[in-house]
């Protein structure tokens, strides 16, 4: 699957990504409020194969996309959305080198119009640890709106963690 914005291309994943995906994907202040990483080169070739794996499912429910940029072809992160029902999660992570320009909110908005015009789902939802504002922020630039305050419902990295809930409804979604 390919999408292109303004700036940004999503597409699936190759396998030689896993290159320009370990260079945020191991770093710790990228996957500070995430339940995995930082990655070790083996854990991220892991998870780029699995990616490629779940792209061949005859039922394709789980969308994980490389975000390149438009100009260059350089991945600058990943988007992703899993769909269940007539609900999908969606999520995002990125090389902090291209945060705070807008290619979380352009990519994720990119990926809401694939679940509520693609995939016809209602509702979409996604969540954020409470001291990840800058991801609350990209949520709530798409229009989504905090439904909750999830108290120490994961457990990962050790300890109980709390998550942030917010989810945006077809009719309010403005393409």
């Amino acid at each position: 699957m390919h999408i292109e914005t303004e700036r940004l291309i999503l597409r699936d994943f190759v396998y030689e990504d896993w290159k320009q995906v370990h260079e945020y994907a191991s770093k710790e202040e990228v996957t500070q409020y995430t339940i995995w990483g930082p990655n070790t080169e083996e854990d991220t070739k892991r998870y780029v194969e699995e990616q490629i794996c779940k792209q061949q499912a005859e039922v394709r429910t789980d969308y994980e996309f490389a975000v390149v940029l438009r100009d260059t072809n350089l991945l600058i992160g990943g988007c992703g959305i899993y769909v269940a029902d007539h609900n999908a999660e969606v999520g995002y992570s990125f090389n902090p080198d291209y945060w705070g320009k807008g290619y979380a909110t352009e990519a994720a908005h990119a990926i809401l119009k694939l679940g509520f015009e693609t995939f016809h789902v209602h509702r979409i939802y996604a969540t954020c640890r409470p001291g990840n504002s800058p991801s609350a922020n990209v949520m709530k630039r798409l229009g989504m709106k905090q439904e909750g305050h999830l108290r120490e419902h994961l457990w990962f990295k050790g300890r109980f963690h709390d998550s942030y809930l917010f989810s945006i409804l077809k009719n309010e979604f403005g393409s």
